[in-house]
């Protein structure tokens, strides 16, 4: 049995959701019992605008691997990004 485990985060960025795209204010990170993905537990992304209501949000549910893929693509490209100088 897991507890869930939620961090909740201030960000700034856009998301495209079924409306087009909104400006994201937030965005909740948890391990959990995911909605829709077939697995027991998951990270769990959702990035959000609470300020626009409950249309304003992208969520996505990953495996611990993929989660793990992602933050290291991630961490890649920035590194890479801030080498060439791109990042200011």
């Amino acid at each position: 049995m897991c507890t869930m485990i939620v961090e909740q985060i201030k960000i700034e960025g856009s998301g495209k959701g079924l409306n087009g795209w909104f400006v994201l204010q937030e965005a909740n990170v948890s391990y959990d019992h995911p909605f829709n993905a077939p697995m027991e537990h998951a990270l769990n992304i959702d990035f959000v605008n609470e300020a626009q209501g409950p249309g304003a949000r992208v969520a996505v549910e990953l495996s611990a691997e993929a989660a793990r893929a992602l933050v290291q693509a991630i961490q890649s490209v920035l590194e890479r990004a801030d080498e060439g100088g791109h990042i200011v």
